[in-house]
Formats: C-alpha cells, sequence, structure tokens
C-alpha cells in the first residue's frame, strides 16, 4: 500500500519533468514570413479590367489590367495640336528677309558703279557717301530683322518644349494606366473588383513570393555565441500528432538590438524577458504557409 502511494506521488513529478524536457527541445520557435507588396493604383479612373485571383501566380511584368485612359488620350491629343499649332507659327527668316536681301544686293551695286565713277571723276565724293550709307542701312535692317525672328524663333520652340514636356507627363500617366504586376509570386488578397473606381494610392491587390519564406524566430543573449550568418539549421513543423516534417534552413539576418519576448512565442529559456530575432531562409515545397508556427535547432 505504501508503495502504491509512493508511486501516486511521483507519478505527476515525472509526467511534469518529461513534459518540461519534451516541451524545450527546440533551440528556437517563430513564425513563418515573406515579403509582401500590395501593389496600389496609380492613376484615377475606372478599372475596366483586372485579371488577377486569390491563390494565382503571377510573373514579374506581367500585365494584369488597366484603368481607363480615354480621357487622358483626349488631353494628348490636344496637346499635340497645342505643340503643331504653336511650332506652325514660328517665321521663316530666309522668306521674310528676301525683300531686303534683294535691296541691299542694288544698293552695293549702285555703290560699286558710284565707287568707279567717283574713280573717274564723274561722281561726287557725296554720292558715294550716300551709296555706302545706304548699303550700310539695308545690312542693319537685315541683322535686326533676324534678331527679331530669331526672338521669335526661340520663343515658340520654348512654348513648344512645354507643351512637349505636358505630353511627356501624359505619356507618363498612360503607361500607369496599364495595371502591371511588379514581382513574381502568389496573390494573397484582392482589394479591387473590375468597374471600381481608382484613385491614386488604391490598393488593388497583395502580392508575395511564396518559393521561399522566412522563418522569424527568437532567441536569448546567451545563445547568441551560437549562432552566426549564413549558419545551415534544422527547421521543422508539426505533421501529424508527434510528428514534425524538416526542412533545411540557413540564418540570414541577426537583429543587433533585444526587445521585449513576444508572449506567442516559447523561447528555450522561459524566463528571458529580452530575447533577438533573426530570420531563416527556407525553401518552400508547398507546406510552408505564411503565419505557421515553426521551430529551430542547431545545438548538438
Amino acid at each position: 500500500m505504501k508503495k502504491i502511494k509512493l508511486l501516486c506521488l511521483l507519478l505527476p513529478a515525472f509526467c511534469l519533468f518529461s513534459c518540461n524536457n519534451n516541451e524545450n527541445d527546440f533551440d528556437a520557435s517563430g513564425s513563418f514570413e515573406a515579403v509582401e507588396t500590395i501593389l496600389s493604383a496609380e492613376t484615377n479612373g475606372q478599372i475596366l479590367k483586372l485579371n488577377v485571383e486569390e491563390g494565382q501566380l503571377l510573373e514579374a511584368g506581367q500585365k494584369v489590367g488597366y484603368i481607363d485612359s480615354t480621357q487622358l488620350y483626349i488631353n494628348k491629343m490636344q496637346l499635340s495640336q497645342n505643340k503643331k499649332a504653336i511650332l506652325s507659327g514660328r517665321p521663316q527668316e530666309d522668306i521674310q528677309t528676301e525683300s531686303l536681301k534683294k535691296q541691299l544686293a542694288n544698293a552695293v551695286l549702285d555703290r560699286n558703279r558710284t565707287d568707279r565713277l567717283v574713280k573717274g571723276g564723274i561722281a561726287s565724293q557725296k554720292m558715294l557717301d550716300d551709296a555706302n550709307a545706304k548699303v550700310a542701312t539695308l545690312q542693319a535692317q537685315i541683322s535686326a530683322q533676324k534678331s527679331s525672328l530669331d526672338i521669335t524663333n526661340e520663343n515658340l520652340t520654348e512654348q513648344g518644349n512645354t507643351v512637349g514636356v505636358q505630353l511627356k507627363g501624359i505619356d507618363d500617366q498612360l503607361s500607369k494606366s496599364v495595371i502591371v504586376n511588379p514581382v513574381k509570386g502568389t496573390v494573397l488578397a484582392k482589394y479591387a473588383e473590375r468597374y471600381e473606381m481608382a484613385m491614386v494610392g488604391k490598393p488593388l491587390y497583395k502580392i508575395a513570393n511564396l518559393e521561399i519564406l522566412d522563418l522569424r524566430a527568437y532567441i536569448t543573449g546567451t545563445q547568441l555565441s551560437q549562432i552566426k550568418m549564413g549558419q545551415q539549421v534544422k527547421v521543422r513543423i508539426d505533421e501529424g500528432k508527434e510528428k514534425y516534417k524538416e526542412y533545411q534552413g540557413t540564418i540570414n539576418w541577426i537583429s543587433d538590438k533585444s526587445e521585449f519576448s513576444p508572449k506567442t512565442i516559447p523561447t528555450k529559456d522561459e524566463r528571458a524577458n529580452l530575447v533577438y530575432a533573426l530570420k531563416i531562409r527556407v525553401k518552400n515545397d508547398g507546406y510552408l504557409k505564411i503565419g505557421m508556427y515553426g521551430e529551430v535547432l542547431w545545438s548538438k
């Protein structure tokens, strides 16, 4: 009878010891996460197409939809016509100075003729001076008109360039009307539907690359000396009752600052208040999910 009582007293202690011994047979634990990207609208308008569904695998650069750009296209056509009208108003220098150039050519002939007459003693010096003055006057008029035409041309060209910059802005907005998936990954959530109105910054869908996941785990300060960047470790998840599925992982980030231990994440030392976060990169075979619990082992 005494032996039975003693056994009854020792059995709970033995079970408690066994449970505690098995409970923390890992070095760290945490949950899986991935780099999530939320794609938002870059222009305003009605969504005319959005070929995205949750769970769908998308490639980087894949066109998945577009936003109505009719008004943008109309604005572009108007600006294009404005630019043509502005540039068509540029004066043609040769045509507008042609008359003065002919007058100058005749004035030069008269001056040369007068010069010969003066040398022959037939014409007076005053006649030659008048002829030279006429040539100089015409030359000055041509230079002034050229300068004025150049200024007009420059102003109109600048106005055309200003409209050209506006056209580039319209082209940029038109390109943003096409919804292009930025990264390869799986669609996690869809926030908009076809025919809804989109505004700049409105989320359309969330995507993440699930081929590689990171297990964010936590360790105590005493464990820091046991790990290093690039270290290969074992990662395991539950696979049925009292069974584990193991993966090979690589430590790719270790925090340099401590933080308070998350309530939902057990550590090797349950008494530790401050812990350090680390990330273990694991190749996903399809069974790993974001938010899934995982354990890390590196101790021998």
